[in-house]
């Protein structure tokens, strides 16, 4: 699949998704959703559905944009709430955190294709996600959810060239995941410490960083960037402690490591 042409890729794509006849699509913004949504919007018209899961571990910027961009690509969306902190066994942020998590997501996305009239949904997996530790993408299996970048063998690279070949704005924008990721694991997940996990890295992003976390453990926010920005960072050292202190952490550290996608996975 890897030495298909874009245009065979998307055509590959585009025939499973027409087999599908109509599909609701789980949506988040990021690269990976939104090349799924725009193709099923191109195949099935208004017989696809992108729907937005808005929870307290889902930041106010990316709802945002994700929104934005859905209504410039025209399509057809819905917002749904998804109170997951009141998920006690979610909060108390066991390693199946994501299981669980992907357990109740998944019930609101079946009761809303149930009332659509769609017997198929589908989410942004790619075959490269299958690497890591992703206990979320088992429990989405467990519920039928439909996984099309696997099925066609389709790495994150493939969508990113795919997202720019299709014109997409967001092909380039840096991989997200939700604020309960950057806590540790068995560290109980508040409102209170996502609120300063999404200020910390709100801030870091006006000042011009890309790909980026701050992962807080207790009351220190430990910093991951790209390498070549990490001499860049010293540069503004007392601005960022300042402001990351104001926004309610202690201690403020810089992870030599850089960043990783799913450091706080490596302790398992």
């Amino acid at each position: 699949m890897l030495k298909m042409s874009p245009d065979d890729k998307l055509k590959d794509l585009k025939d499973r998704i027409r087999e599908k006849g109509r599909l609701l699509i789980s949506y988040s913004g990021g690269v990976d959703s939104s090349l799924l949504a725009k193709l099923a919007h191109d195949v099935l018209g208004e017989g696809a559905l992108a729907v937005i899961l808005d929870s307290e571990a889902y930041s106010r910027s990316e709802l945002n944009e994700a929104v934005a961009l859905a209504d410039s690509l025209g399509l057809r969306l819905r917002v749904e709430r998804f109170y997951i902190l009141d998920d006690q066994a979610f909060s108390q942020n066991p390693a199946t955190r994501c299981y669980i998590c992907k357990k109740r997501s998944s019930a609101i996305l079946k009761r809303v294709a149930q009332k659509e009239g769609i017997s198929c949904i589908a989410d942004g997996v790619n075959a490269d996600d299958l690497d890591d530790y992703r206990p979320g993408i088992a429990a989405c299996s467990e519920e039928g959810i439909w996984h099309p970048f696997v099925d066609s063998g389709i790495t994150k690279k493939d969508i990113r060239s795919l997202a720019q070949y299709m014109g997409l704005p967001v092909w380039d924008k840096p991989s997200s995941a939700c604020l309960a990721s950057r806590i540790p694991y068995n560290e109980r997940i508040t409102r209170e410490g996502l609120r300063m996990v999404e200020e910390g890295e709100e801030y870091l992003k006006s000042l011009g960083f890309g790909q980026l976390r701050v992962r807080s453990q207790g009351k220190t926010a430990r910093i991951e960037l790209d390498e070549q920005e990490l001499k860049r960072v010293l540069a503004c050292k007392q601005e960022i402690v300042m402001r990351l202190k104001g926004i309610g952490f202690e201690y403020v550290t810089l992870d030599l490591e850089g960043y990783r996608s799913g450091s706080l996975n490596e302790v398992l």
